[in-house]
């Protein structure tokens, strides 16, 4: 009997990994890290929240509010994913201060991404296709809401803060 309900639950997964869009189904080093993630495996038939951070922005406070809205609706489901990126040029000098700035000085506990490019022919997998189902970013922490099957649901630009009640009401209605 316990093999038959081990049997099922991998079934399961299988399945909701094979309905994950392939955007996703791709491997990432997680920021400061050996670990490599992949999003499908993790992430599947979950909301997510994804964000392009720096360390060194007149943004990055933000960091403040994206881990109150992790720590928030987590347990309801929802995945918040930074990306660090320097294409905006205010990115920590190294990796090691860009994890500094978001695990000691933010208490960041979300995942966090190694540094890669979120905009442009270099941009990695996922910001590509967020890209082709909304909007590029225009600057440091947009805000991509998607829903669990991968579907940008709402973009909000480096303005919208982590605490507007228009993101909040939006993360609710998608959970």
């Amino acid at each position: 009997m316990k093999s038959v309900i081990v049997l099922m639950a991998m079934l399961a997964s299988a399945a909701s990994w094979a309905s994950c869009p392939e955007y996703l189904d791709t491997t990432m080093r997680k920021l400061h890290s050996s670990e490599e993630l992949n999003f499908c495996e993790s992430f599947a038939d979950r909301p997510m929240l994804i964000v392009n951070t720096a360390s060194h922005c007149g943004f990055t406070p933000q960091f403040n509010g994206l881990e109150a809205l992790h720590k928030k609706y987590e347990a309801q489901g929802l995945v918040v994913v930074g990306f660090a990126s320097n294409d905006f040029r205010q990115e920590a000098k190294d990796e090691a201060e860009a994890a500094h700035v978001c695990y000691k000085n933010y208490g960041v506990s979300f995942t966090m991404m190694a540094p890669s490019h979120v905009k442009g022919e270099q941009a990695n997998a996922v910001f590509k296709a967020l890209t082709e189902q909304s909007k590029a970013p225009g600057w440091n922490f947009n805000k991509y809401l998607v829903d669990s099957e991968g579907r940008v649901v709402q973009h909000y630009g480096s303005g919208t803060t982590p605490e507007s009640k228009e993101l909040r009401a939006a993360i609710e209605q998608l959970l």
